[in-house]
């Protein structure tokens, strides 16, 4: 018998389990078993997405012999990812000796105990923002044929988003509304810099980028635009920070179902990437929120004005 115990952020606290050794069980296997959530996608050492660290907790000896399960695909895929190094490697071949990191699908239990670290699926949120009622309109509704096309909608969203932001802030600055005016200013530098980024991505992958047409998304509209078309006096910071977490919302949404969705790998790789930044941004603005509510509900006393002198 073994003793495998689990540990990762992602987990409330760490789970031993045992496992029979010699019954050609690998990590994996025993963790679906034990509803361990260690990410997985092939199964088969390809996409290296079950890495996980491996500490031994007796000194390996050479009648350990995880070193020599050690395959050639697993030695691939742990130098592609930049886990495994040369003296690694020569030491599993020469020496039976265990590099440090190991693709969960590919390592078999042996009879010894092991401690199994891991760090869950780094492309996705550990705790997803809430998702809206607006996700109902994207999952399913549009599933991409190619990366260029997937460039295409993310490059359309950022640039509708930047052009949105300044628009209301315009109409803010007309109403003399100067607070949320600068906020809709920064709130548009931070759509160019996101547009930036994925200009820079589809120069690299798609320079024959076609823009999708604004027909193509439900309500005419690209998902992060928000439900404020039109300026109002009377619009406060904390309304406007609220409108603009409901466009972002969106916007991980959006790609939360194209990643679900897509049957290409490198385009679920690629919206998984653009889901954790959306996350990011629904965390800042949430964060905003947070520090405007508490301003508004604990207000800084006022000065008292002078009294006039007779």
């Amino acid at each position: 018998m073994a003793n495998i115990t689990f540990s990762s952020p992602r987990m409330s606290n760490d789970v031993t389990v045992y496992a029979v050794a010699g019954d050609r069980g690998t990590i994996l296997a025993v963790a679906k078993q034990h509803k361990i959530p260690i990410p997985f996608d092939c199964q088969d050492g390809e996409c290296g997405s079950c890495i996980v660290e491996v500490s031994h907790l007796a000194a390996p000896t050479k009648y350990s012999k995880y070193g020599v399960a050690l395959t050639e695909k697993e030695k691939e895929a742990l130098k592609q990812l930049g886990k495994i190094t040369k003296e690694e490697i020569f030491e599993a071949e020469v020496n039976d000796l265990p590099p440090r990191y190991r693709l969960a699908c590919q390592c078999f239990v042996r009879n010894e105990d092991i401690l199994v670290r891991f760090e869950g699926d780094e492309t996705l949120p550990a705790q997803t923002p809430h998702i809206t009622h607006a996700a109902q309109r994207f999952t399913g509704g549009i599933e991409m044929a190619s990366v260029e096309e997937f460039l295409g909608y993310a490059v359309k969203i950022e640039e509708d988003a930047a052009l949105h932001f300044d628009g209301l802030a315009d109409k803010m600055a007309e109403c003399g509304n100067e607070e949320v005016t600068r906020l809709f200013r920064q709130l548009a530098a931070f759509s160019r810099l996101h547009l930036g980024e994925a200009k820079a991505r589809a120069g690299k992958l798609a320079p024959d980028l076609v823009i999708p047409p604004d027909y193509v998304w439900p309500d005419q509209v690209t998902p992060e635009r928000t439900s404020l078309m039109a300026g109002d006096p009377a619009l406060t910071r904390l309304d406007a920070l609220k409108a603009a977490l409901q466009g972002e919302k969106r916007g991980y949404e959006f790609y939360l179902a194209v990643a679900a969705k897509t049957s290409i790998p490198e385009i679920r790789d690629m919206a998984r990437v653009f889901v954790r930044e959306e996350a990011e941004h629904v965390k800042i603005l949430e964060a905003w929120i947070t520090r405007e509510e508490w301003a508004v509900q604990n207000p800084e006393p006022q000065a008292p004005e002078p009294q006039a002198t007779a």
